[in-house]
């Protein structure tokens, strides 16, 4: 969208706020997720082992699209086949790599600007973040954050031969992602991306992600394609419709995988996934959304057995005990 401005919300700078001018946090109800049948017997086990070390946390990143639809807010959710710590169902995005830590042209906040507002003591990690968030966004659907300029983002079908033959190459790993971004003479548009929140998977997975969220309007003149090799599901949502029903087993049957079917949709998403579809459903426009103002909370998970069943609940880390709402 050359010479065209694009209202994202997006971070520009973030200031510290002292302690004296920070107001006060009300008490919110706790909120208790349950943990999927099939992940209660390692949970359970964890409980009982009580002093094993938990695997360490990878960095990974996600991207919530979002548009305005005939009949409200819309965004894009994909399937990821497995136990993924994202979930069955998510918002386009993936772990991070070695290369995602490689300085590239780029243009927007700084890589320390973005550890502020993540709450990150690594700079190096919320680098590879904001990278992974625009790779794997591109490699799951072809919608691509980066342009010549600060004024223009790249235009064009995400399905497209040469697109299409890019995208395989970078997710196998057969070029790198830095290496198209300079033949075609782009630069990260990280300036579009707004921070939203970080959660981190429960201790007893073998595999154990820290999401950062990011929010984004949807690209002026991209479409989204999945990618051939390893794409089975994706669709753009009204975000209301599927809130208002979460229950509903529709998502899951349009899968058709037999682990998805039948399956109420909250039973498919992550707790951070269907937190942020629930503040996405709030909004009444996609400018809404991106303008609200938000601080950044890290989300850890602590199981808890009550009446026989396990749950999860969530926190800052460093406000322990301190038990919030789902709210970004």
């Amino acid at each position: 969208m050359p010479n065209q401005a694009l209202y994202t919300g997006a971070l520009k700078a973030v200031r510290p706020r002292s302690e004296a001018s920070a107001a006060p946090r009300s008490t919110s109800r706790e909120r208790l997720f349950k943990i999927p049948a099939e992940l209660v017997p390692a949970a359970r086990a964890w409980l009982e082992s009580g002093d094993e070390a938990p695997c360490q946390l990878r960095t990974a990143s996600t991207v919530v699209f979002v548009r305005d639809g005939q009949d409200g807010l819309e965004t894009i959710l994909t399937y990821r086949p497995g136990l993924s710590p994202m979930g069955s169902v998510a918002f386009p995005g993936g772990v991070s790599v070695a290369d995602d830590c490689d300085p590239l042209p780029w243009i927007g906040p700084s890589p320390q600007t973005w550890a502020q507002a993540f709450k990150e003591d690594d700079v190096v990690a919320a680098h590879a973040a904001v990278v992974g968030a625009i790779r794997e966004s591109f490699e799951e659907t072809g919608m691509l954050l980066a342009g010549s300029d600060e004024l223009s983002t790249v235009e064009g079908s995400a399905d497209g031969f040469d697109q299409m033959a890019a995208r395989e190459a970078v997710a196998s790993g057969d070029k790198r992602f830095s290496d198209y971004l300079s033949m075609r003479g782009l630069k990260l548009r990280t300036d579009l991306l707004k921070p939203l929140s970080r959660w981190q998977s429960p201790d007893y997975r073998h595999k154990r992600y820290d999401i950062h969220y990011f929010a984004c309007a949807a690209p002026v003149g991209q479409s989204a394609a999945l990618l051939k090799s390893k794409g089975i599901w994706g669709e753009w949502v009204n975000v209301r419709e599927l809130i208002a029903d979460p229950t509903s087993t529709r998502i899951g049957d349009a899968i058709g995988a037999e682990e998805t079917v039948g399956k109420p949709f909250e039973r498919l998403v992550t707790p951070g996934t269907l937190c942020v579809l629930e503040t996405l459903a709030a909004a009444s426009t996609s400018v809404a959304f991106l303008a609200q103002k938000r601080t950044v909370q890290v989300k850890k998970a602590e199981i808890i057995e009550q009446d026989g069943e396990y749950l999860l609940r969530y926190t800052t880390p460093k406000k322990a005990g301190t038990w919030e709402k789902c709210s970004l």
